[in-house]
């Protein structure tokens, strides 16, 4: 045990404010235990319903935060909107809804102390008494997190957990979930525990188009509903790894060049098709990989352009990569044909350098075959672009840059054992799931922010932005229900 640093940690930004703020009384500063995971927050915050014609403070005192989490679903913070001419000690501050209070060396999101309405309720700070708020309707506040030292340790004890053999913690001590929350949600996880037994097994998880979801098949074949999915999940994982081994130990050439063999890969596609790739290379490349990549992402000209020049003479020993499941997106056929541009600039055969990953059939793999393209790998129907990284979309660039994409696909498949466990203590998902709901009421009425501290693990954020965006960003549930 410890108590509160001295040296703010790279997550504590501090502040201050009277004492006096109402209605909420003020806590006592409790002594801190640190662990790998926390929030800490003494505060005496309040919510107001209407705030926005309440003064605001010449001065900060007497108001504390900090926060060392690395997994913070933020809430509604101080925000600055219509009311910019107003500031505290230089911060812009608000009463408006905007949930973002920054400057260049504070930005925070609260967790534990409030859980806020997104439509209805903003924070306000004031240095008048409390009967200046006697027309103020008070949110609901939750039941602060008990700040004894030993209740927390107990707490930690309680609910960490850990995966020995895959090295992974998750620590939600700090989440200030009860045992109340925790037995109500029960029965809503065993539906989900179900229901996911159901999608591994086959189940029809897409009603309007159909489909099965399978990509955990991917790092299992074995799992998949039939023998016909298996060979077709195993065929593509030895055709991938061939082709890799061959282009890496120069068995597969570019045409003519002073190389003699491939140098650089370029991979062009967008959303699913990009960032999974990125993300992997980013994390787990070799510092000197065998073959360098880059990407475009994007259909800004410029970018396309840049990585073109920085490729340089060695275009003619770049393998380009033609990422796409429906074969006819546009930002990916821009880049494509921007590429395929330059090859014919510098008098290059753009189709003995080109490789097409996209369903069976499609327009890309249609144009790949009867062009006669360097090679062609197929995306299935029932692999969502979010979640294709296992599949030829990423194995391919992965097995290009040295990674061993075999023990890739076994730690992916031990993360996918531990999910499957009905048990929610025991499921690192499922607890994630249930401090998520926790914090954002279960309708979303907070943000989650992802703060990776390890350098490898950057594009860790815009990964997940995407996977959550496209798996929970819909209209209507599956039962048709407006989602609101």
């Amino acid at each position: 045990m410890a108590g509160r640093s001295a040296t703010p940690s790279p997550l504590t930004s501090s502040f201050t404010a009277p004492a006096s703020l109402s209605p909420l009384p003020p806590m006592e500063a409790p002594a801190f235990v640190k662990f790998p995971l926390t929030t800490r927050i003494r505060s005496p915050l309040h919510d107001c319903a209407s705030p926005s014609s309440y003064p605001f403070l010449p001065s900060i005192r007497n108001l504390s935060f900090s926060c060392t989490s690395s997994l913070i679903s933020s809430g509604h913070s101080f925000s600055h909107d219509s009311f910019s001419d107003r500031s505290v000690n230089g911060l812009p501050v608000s009463g408006c809804s905007s949930r973002s209070f920054s400057s260049d060396t504070f930005s925070y999101g609260f967790i534990n102390r409030l859980a806020v309405s997104r439509s209805r309720r903003v924070y306000a700070v004031s240095d008048k008494s409390p009967e200046t708020f006697d027309n103020v309707v008070l949110s609901k506040v939750k039941r602060p997190l008990d700040m004894d030292p030993l209740s927390l340790w107990n707490r930690y004890l309680d609910w960490l957990y850990q995966h020995k053999d895959l090295g992974l913690y998750v620590d939600v001590s700090r989440i200030g979930f009860t045992d109340e929350f925790v037995a109500q949600m029960e029965p809503r996880f065993q539906k989900a525990f179900k229901a996911m037994e159901d999608l591994e097994a086959g189940a029809i998880a897409n009603p309007d188009e159909g489909r099965m979801v399978g990509h955990y098949w991917l790092r299992a074949p074995h799992l998949s509903p039939n023998q016909y999915l298996q060979k077709q999940i195993v065929d593509s994982l030895d055709r991938v790894r061939r082709f890799a081994a061959d282009v890496v130990n120069g068995k597969i050439k570019p045409p003519p060049c002073p190389a003699e063999r491939f140098t650089q890969v370029l991979s062009i596609g967008i959303g699913g098709s990009a960032l999974g790739p990125e993300f992997v290379a980013e994390a787990l490349a070799p510092d000197n990989p065998p073959l360098k990549i880059r990407f475009i992402d994007n259909t800004d000209p410029a970018g396309i352009d840049r990585q073109i020049a920085q490729l340089g003479p060695e275009l003619s020993s770049t393998l380009v990569l033609v990422i796409s499941k429906s074969g006819g997106t546009p930002e990916t056929r821009n880049g494509l044909l921007e590429v395929q541009k330059a090859f014919r600039e510098k008098g290059l055969d753009f189709a003995k350098q080109g490789v097409a990953v996209t369903q069976e059939n499609s327009l890309l793999d249609n144009t790949a075959r009867m062009e006669g393209w360097l090679a062609r790998f197929p995306m299935f129907d029932w692999v969502g672009g979010r979640t294709s990284e296992m599949s030829a979309v990423g194995l391919l660039p992965a097995a290009l840059q040295g990674i061993n994409i075999r023990e890739f696909l076994q730690g992916a498949a031990e993360m996918d054992k531990a999910t499957r466990i009905p048990v929610m203590k025991e499921n690192p998902a499922a607890l994630l799931a249930l401090c998520w709901y926790w914090a954002s009421d279960g309708v979303g009425s907070k943000d989650m922010v992802v703060l990776p501290y390890k350098d490898s693990l950057l594009l860790f954020s815009r990964y997940l932005q995407q996977l959550v965006m496209e798996s929970l960003g819909k209209e209507y549930d599956l039962d048709g229900n407006l989602v609101r």
